[in-house]
């Protein structure tokens, strides 16, 4: 039946009333479930502008998925704009089971025949990239190129995203060749994928050709390329981009500032990073971390003490990876009673949290490298985790140092164990078989060796455990 003016009239005034009520800043729950009566009862559900406030406030009010239901259960057919706010504001939420229904309510759309449209696909791509869910991220692929939206750039760095995301940076590489154009975060997305997946040096590379192209690159750029400097040691790089840096005249907030000293601590130059640390207005728990943790990678294990102090007077509340770096440091520099006191302050929750395997690991290798052998091995025995490579790694380099053959049997078993295809633990236990004059015990492990199909240079004097590797990664 066609509405009158008068009914019309009164429609609108009730459209009116509830988008009112929906702009107030106090609202309650029971009240979302009073308006969501209201809308179904006078037929508001197709109304766009209402649709777009109510799920706005449900949303600020925890009850989003209360309109996902309203939009999907009780209203089969929305208008794609509904459905494409919905989709957007479930991709940014923190709770999984809503970022899953911004992809079901794509579904949905298939179901019900509403056609998406370019604003559908990069906050679905969105939540498919933050959920790791490649299988259906590959079939959306599949809608992007059937419904003919593979030249949106919008939609086409969504996807790169996606891709980067889930570690398949060779889908990553050929969507960006493919591409009709790029922009910034194109180039950005793809230097990240290369970083994620521990490809620096290929990430470099991408940064370079990026400068080449003459697209200039942003913040979340510079990020990314000095965390791949960072992880591979490439100093020169860093320093150019920092001065690419200066000469943009950027101010050094906290994010970059931080990976600036991230990047010189970790090439081995953290003075250098202490000069980006007293330009820096603004710090938080992670830019002293890298100072810290440059410090123990330099083992300048007083200074990262005294500045884990310092931090403390500046009251900034130590996290778990200060207590890794500061214990690292006093590990790598000797200084084993610090080391004690500060593990005893994390044992009695001084911060706030207990000790973590990393932590312990840290420990085993202070006592180890100290010649408390016996005390680290009891430290492992009684850790409230099972542990880890690290944890047994450290007391097996600990023990080959100071020559205590018998615990180093027992710990290179234990890696064995953890680690049955990582051929160097092998390799050091038929060295110390060797050593001991344990002929026939070091031509098993060879044959063992053999039998897992794993192989190695037995006459190299050199082959050993490089001690220092897994604990470095508790740094990095």
């Amino acid at each position: 039946m066609p509405l009158t003016s008068n009914s019309y009239s009164q429609l609108n005034n009730i459209s009116t009333q509830i988008l009112n009520f929906l702009n107030k800043t106090c609202i309650s729950p029971s009240q979302i479930s009073q308006i969501q009566a209201q809308i179904i009862h006078n037929n508001l559900h197709f109304n766009t502008t209402i649709a777009h406030n109510f799920i706005s406030v449900s949303k600020s009010l925890g009850l989003l998925n209360s309109a996902y239901t309203l939009y999907t259960k009780l209203i089969k057919k929305p208008h794609i704009f509904i459905c494409n706010t919905l989709i957007q504001e479930c991709s940014h939420s923190e709770i999984p089971v809503l970022k899953q229904n911004s992809i079901s309510m794509y579904v949905h759309m298939h179901k019900e025949g509403i056609f998406p449209n370019n604003y559908t696909y990069p906050f679905v791509l969105k939540s498919l990239s933050d959920l790791k869910e490649l299988k259906l991220g590959k079939s959306v692929h599949t809608h992007v190129v059937k419904w003919g939206y593979v030249c949106d750039i919008y939609v086409q760095n969504s996807l790169l995203n996606l891709y980067a995301s889930c570690g398949e940076i060779e889908f990553c590489q050929q969507v960006f060749d493919e591409m009709p154009q790029r922009d910034v975060v194109s180039w950005t997305v793809l230097i990240m994928g290369y970083r994620d997946c521990g490809k620096f040096d290929d990430a470099l590379v991408v940064f370079e050709k990026m400068r080449d192209s003459g697209v200039a690159p942003n913040r979340v750029t510079m990020v990314n390329a000095l965390s791949a400097c960072a992880n591979c040691g490439a100093l020169d790089m860093g320093v150019l981009i920092h001065d690419e840096i200066r000469r943009s005249g950027w101010e050094m907030d906290v994010i970059l500032g931080t990976s600036l000293i991230d990047m010189y601590g970790k090439c081995g130059k953290i003075e250098h990073g202490f000069w980006v640390f007293q330009e820096m207005k603004h710090r938080n728990v992670y830019t002293w971390n890298a100072v810290i943790r440059g410090l123990a990678l330099a083992k300048s294990g007083e200074e990262a003490v005294r500045w884990f102090f310092i931090m403390e007077r500046e009251n900034v509340k130590p996290d778990e990876v200060t207590l890794v770096a500061v214990l690292c440091a006093c590990a790598y520099s000797g200084m084993a009673e610090q080391g004690r006191e500060i593990f005893s302050w994390l044992m009695n929750e001084k911060y706030g949290f207990p000790p973590g395997v990393k932590h312990y690991a840290c420990m085993v290798d202070l006592l180890a490298r100290s010649r408390h052998l016996e005390d680290a091995l009891r430290m492992i025995t009684e850790m409230p985790m099972e542990p880890t490579k690290s944890v047994w790694g450290a007391l097996l380099a600990g023990c080959r140092l100071h020559g205590n053959q018998e615990l180093s049997e027992f710990a290179a078993w234990k890696l064995i164990g953890l680690a049955p295809r990582n051929s160097a633990y092998y390799v050091v236990l038929a060295n110390l078989y060797g050593e001991m004059g344990r002929w026939n015990d070091a031509e098993k492990i060879r044959a063992l060796m053999k039998e897992r199909g794993l192989s190695k240079d037995f006459g190299s004097s050199s082959v050993e455990l490089e001690d220092q590797k897994d604990l470095l990664e508790l740094l990095r």
